[in-house]
């Protein structure tokens, strides 16, 4: 894993929602629109923290045909285990393609 893919996998959880949204998912698969209801959010916002989570590998979502034939989006959490250690850090770091930079 390169530098880069760390920080964009740790940022996709470094957000309370994002994380309310994993633990939901982890207790049930849901469709967008329960999984909005619950959350007390807007399916657009929640389609934003989706990407997030997908993008990153925590998600995988997947469409279905309800019951009246209406396309639904189903999401599952997909198995992970993140662990951030000193030698986690060296080993994206002397994978990055990216110049070290000072600050």
């Amino acid at each position: 894993m390169t530098v880069e893919q760390l920080v964009a996998r740790l940022a996709a959880v470094a957000s309370e929602p994002r994380l309310r949204v994993l633990a939901m998912l982890e207790r049930e698969t849901l469709h967008v629109s329960e999984l909005a209801r619950r959350m007390g959010m807007s399916r657009p916002l929640l389609y934003m923290h989706l990407t997030r989570l997908e993008e990153a590998g925590f998600v995988r979502g997947r469409h279905e045909l309800g019951a009246d034939g209406k396309a639904l989006k189903y999401y599952d959490v997909e198995p992970f285990d993140v662990r951030l250690t000193p030698a986690v850090v060296t080993a994206a770091i002397a994978a990055s393609t990216s110049p070290a930079t000072e600050e």
